[in-house]
């Protein structure tokens, strides 16, 4: 049995010895042929060079390198399409998710026969209140919007089996939301718990910027009701308007004397607009995300492989 790991890179020169040293260590204790498949995400500091030194004293290192950084969603995806195992952990180079848990995600797919082991963060070390307090409401939100049940409290950090692995290879969408796709895809999936520590080395690649991006990425692919939340607005402002009109004119019948003031006027009508904006821009993410699968560019552009 062969099991592939898919470790994303970007500007990791701080770490990625490190990430290959603990990586090394771990899969030697689990008996099984191996390959470490790292992808090098367009990085501008020397974590290529370091891959390629690495390469050459170990045959298992292959390396995927981008013809420039595409994200972390698309390296991940590349490792995956590109990887040969039975089974394959996906894991970020930075060391967060400890290596280490890769030997219980073993013992619970072999005694469980799980399709998918999701490592799931009992506790987050390092990590700013902001980052804890947003990264747990947006799962849960996204389950009360989405159609599909996602785990909570989970990243990418997870082990896939060969039928997760060809299933997902079969996908050919463009925008992907990974954990969002493998809960998708059902089979029997179960969870593995641990504690997630700080980086090893150097700074988060995940500003906010990203953080938000990626949030819509997986609300959009996964949830029509923003755009059933956009209609349903609508009807209600459009109510409330019709409601407004009657009482106005109600006390002007009323009190002839009676001036409806054009404060009042302008106030409903930029905030009308304003939610007519809103609800036009989520028609246009939409319309985003279409219009990129309709284009049917690559995911991702490889440079060149190494020990493939």
């Amino acid at each position: 049995m062969l099991l592939s790991v898919i470790v994303p890179c970007y500007n990791e020169e701080l770490v990625v010895r490190e990430s290959y040293r603990r990586l090394t260590d771990v899969l030697r204790q689990t008996n099984m042929d191996y390959e470490l498949i790292f992808i090098n995400d367009g990085s501008k500091d020397q974590t290529f060079s370091i891959l390629k030194e690495l390469s050459q004293s170990d045959t298992a290192v292959k390396i995927i390198n981008f013809a420039r950084n595409f994200g972390h969603q698309c390296a991940v995806t590349a490792g995956i399409n590109n990887c040969k195992g039975d089974l394959a952990v996906i894991i970020d180079s930075d060391l967060q998710d400890p290596p280490e848990v890769i030997l219980d995600m073993l013992d619970i797919q072999k005694r469980e026969e799980a399709n998918v082991v999701y490592g799931v963060r009992k506790k987050r070390d390092g990590e700013t209140w902001f980052k804890l307090i947003t990264a747990k409401y947006f799962y849960r939100t996204l389950n009360k919007l989405s159609e599909v049940h996602f785990p909570v409290d989970t990243g990418d950090f997870r082990m896939i089996d060969r039928n997760i692995i060809d299933l997902f290879n079969s996908l050919h969408e463009k925008n992907k939301y990974i954990r969002g796709l493998i809960s998708w895809m059902g089979y029997k999936q179960v969870p593995c718990y641990y504690d997630r520590k700080e980086r090893f080395a150097g700074e988060t690649h995940y500003p906010l910027k990203k953080m938000l991006k990626f949030a819509l990425t997986g609300l959009l692919g996964f949830s029509k009701k923003p755009l059933k939340l956009a209609s349903a607005l609508g009807i209600v402002f459009v109510t409330l308007s019709i409601l407004c009109a009657i009482v106005l004119l109600i006390i002007k019948l009323c009190n002839p004397e009676f001036v409806i003031g054009l404060g009042n006027i302008a106030l409903l009508i930029s905030f009308i607009g304003g939610l007519q904006f809103i609800t036009i821009g989520i028609i246009g993410e939409y319309l985003a995300n279409m219009f990129d699968e309709a284009k049917d560019r690559p995911e991702y552009i490889i440079k060149n492989k190494v020990n493939f």
